[in-house]
């Protein structure tokens, strides 16, 4: 006897129709799973056999044959365990449903079917499983009207609209529930809201920028960073607040849309990370270690899953002690600066992950960190310094927009205690600068992001601050990049100051977070 049940595979960020057929014939009992199965599939077999003997089912003792159409895909993931469990029981006769695709599977049409998702324990329980964000909008977009889930998976899966999500306990609820003697209880779906207010979601876990003491250039490029999405390097010796500064950058930066949250969502659903749902309307905040690889960084693996620049998307990623990074790690973070994404080729599949990060990075200027302090002396020696900074290729510095360098604080001012300007007043100036820059390029557009169009028509400088830029180009041989970078900043800080026109003060205050000593890092 044949069943066949809808399921769905996932293929980075999305999901692809897969199609679940146990047949049961006559033989000497064997299980065979076909279909291009990955190891978590193929394992499937004990967890079903045990769940249903512990659950008060038979194991049917047939020749029993899973297929997983398409067979030319590979498919990965162990929420298939519920769907093959379903089936084996249809197949054998044990429960059936309202219609039973062992008997009318000419005539049965897909949506007719359920569409069930979940691991299951040797004793029947269901297990969360990851992706199940990506999964259920397949469903939905496939027009099933329902999803059976795990517990643990039905809140995120309810956040799917036009969806009923049934969360079950067990394998024994599901065959109760679809042979209609028992129903579960649908989730209610919780609705979003493109409009955030997430002034008291600040308060509650962002910190604060008034926690900083002085560093008031530094304080103005971090405002200027958020505004326009630029990315941005700080150097200084240790303990003068690079990565105070650095945490604070998600507090003044604008809540995500709702387009940006349910993109980010996919991204951590498929990842297996719960630290983020669809509900959360801050940018996220990476901050891997400098011992972290290219794969941990860039994403990939054998089923290629996304990487720290993915999961910091819309958000900032920060690299503290940057020159500590392998070379390798930093050098595949190039690409995915200029084009927002991440395209992983492997010899069976080929995807891509969006990556429109803010990277900020932090780094001493030697490796003792006391070059250039007023008090400390340095101890390293030239050639120690040259290697410590050859350490990040020139083609990565020059794509950070600011580079800024943070003096210690003077011991009066840190003594003093008097708190900075908060976070919630530069937010809302940032918040200002980005409707500009929305309204002039598009919703969701920043200007770090201006194509070479774009900046001769929005960032064109006067008169006197073209004179300036090609002062600079020549006195610093500043590249082509540089050049546009430069455009770019100035025209954030005049959005900042409200004015259309990028006039020579806003150079020249973009051309200072470009100086000579940081340029030549």
């Amino acid at each position: 006897m044949l069943a066949r049940l809808p399921s769905a595979a996932l293929r980075g960020l999305n999901a692809e129709p897969v199609d679940v057929e146990v047949d049961l014939s006559r033989g000497l009992p064997a299980w065979n799973m076909v279909g291009l199965p990955e190891a978590a599939v193929r394992e499937a077999r004990d967890r079903v056999r045990s769940a249903l003997l512990n659950s008060g089912f038979e194991f049917p003792l047939r020749h029993i044959t899973v297929n997983l159409a398409p067979a030319n895909k590979r498919k990965d993931g162990s929420h298939f365990d519920l769907p093959v469990a379903i089936g084996l029981l249809v197949a054998s006769g044990q429960i059936k449903m309202k219609r039973d695709v062992s008997r009318d599977i000419e005539t049965t049409t897909e949506n007719d079917l359920p569409f069930v998702l979940g691991e299951l324990a040797l004793d029947g329980r269901l297990n969360p499983v990851p992706g199940i964000l990506p999964l259920a909008m397949h469903a939905r977009d496939k027009g099933f009207s329902c999803l059976i889930v795990p517990e643990d998976n039905a809140g995120e899966a309810a956040l799917v609209e036009g969806l009923d999500v049934f969360p079950a306990a067990n394998l024994l609820q599901v065959a109760r529930h679809l042979s209609g003697r028992d129903l579960l209880v649908a989730s209610s779906n919780q609705a979003l809201s493109d409009q955030t207010s997430p002034s008291s979601e600040r308060a509650a876990n962002m910190l604060d920028l008034s926690d900083i003491r002085g560093q008031l250039q530094a304080r103005r490029a971090l405002e200027i960073a958020a505004a326009g999405g630029h990315h941005i390097l700080m150097s200084g010796p240790p303990g003068v607040g690079k990565s105070m500064l650095a945490k604070r950058l998600p507090g003044i930066l604008p809540p995500l849309t709702l387009a940006q949250r349910l993109e980010v969502a996919r991204i951590y659903s498929v990842s297996g990370d719960g630290s983020r749902t669809l509900t959360d309307t801050m940018p996220p905040f990476r901050s891997p270690h400098h011992s972290a690889s290219d794969v941990a960084m860039i994403g990939g693996g054998s089923t290629p899953r996304p990487g720290e620049v993915s999961r910091a998307d819309f958000g900032v990623l920060f690299l503290d002690e940057l020159p500590e990074f392998k070379r390798q790690v930093l050098e595949v973070l190039r690409q995915p600066l200029e084009d927002g994404r991440v395209c992983i080729a492997r010899a069976a599949d080929t995807l891509e992950f969006p990556a429109r990060f803010q990277l900020m990075a932090a780094m001493n200027p030697c490796p003792c960190g006391y070059l250039g302090h007023p008090v400390r002396a340095c101890r390293c020696s030239p050639s120690q310094i040259r290697r410590y900074r050859q350490r990040i290729s020139g083609p990565l510095l020059d794509r950070f927009d600011l580079h800024v360098h943070v003096p210690p604080v003077d011991k009066e001012e840190l003594a003093g205690m008097r708190p900075g300007e908060s976070s919630a007043r530069v937010a809302e100036r940032v918040k200002v600068a980005r409707e500009r820059q929305y309204t002039r390029l598009g919703e969701g557009c920043v200007n770090a992001r201006m194509s070479q169009k774009q900046i001769e028509q929005h960032a064109k400088p006067d008169t006197g601050g073209a004179q300036l830029l090609d002062t600079a180009m020549e006195r610093f041989s500043l590249s082509a990049r540089s050049y546009h970078r430069i455009l770019k900043v100035a025209r954030t800080i005049a959005d900042l100051s409200g004015v259309e026109s990028v006039a020579s003060a806003y150079i020249a205050e973009a051309l200072q977070y470009r100086s000579e000593q940081t340029t030549q890092l």
